[in-house]
C-alpha cells in the first residue's frame, strides 16, 4: 500500500510515517517508480508505535523494542529496559489516578454549591 493509505488506516500523518522511517522504525519497500510501498503488517506496527509514543517512550526506546516485538524474545538489556519503562508508566498512572480523585472531589464540591444556590 502507498504511504497515504497507511497514514489513513493507521491514524497518523504522512509526515509521522516519514519520521518513523527516518528513525529506523519503519522500512518501506520501493516501487519501480521509487514510491514507498508498505506491507499490510505496517498498519499494526504503526499502531504499536503510537501506543508507545503515547506512553512516553522515545523513538530510540521503541527502536530497542523492535526486536522484542518481531521475535517475542528479549535480551537481558531489553528486559531491564522494559521493566524500567513499565515502572515509569505505572508511576505516571498512579499520579494521574490521584489527580483524577482530586478533580472528582472538586467537581463534587462544585456540584453541591450549585445545588445549594438553586434551592
Amino acid at each position: 500500500m502507498r504511504i497515504g493509505e497507511l497514514a489513513r488506516r493507521s491514524g497518523v500523518s504522512v509526515r509521522a510515517l516519514r519520521y518513523y522511517e527516518e528513525q529506523g522504525l519503519l522500512t518501506p519497500g520501493r516501487s519501480p517508480g521509487g514510491q514507498r510501498e508498505y506491507t499490510e503488517d505496517a498498519v499494526g506496527r504503526v499502531r504499536i508505535f503510537r501506543q508507545f509514543y503515547a506512553a512516553g517512550l522515545s523513538s530510540r526506546r521503541i527502536a530497542e523494542l523492535l526486536p522484542c516485538i518481531d521475535s517475542g524474545t528479549t535480551t537481558d538489556h531489553q528486559w531491564a529496559m522494559l521493566n524500567a519503562e513499565r515502572t515509569r508508566i505505572r508511576r505516571e498512572i498512579d499520579q494521574l489516578t490521584a489527580t483524577l480523585a482530586r478533580l472528582d472531589r472538586l467537581v463534587g464540591a462544585a456540584a453541591d454549591r450549585r445545588s445549594d444556590r438553586r434551592t
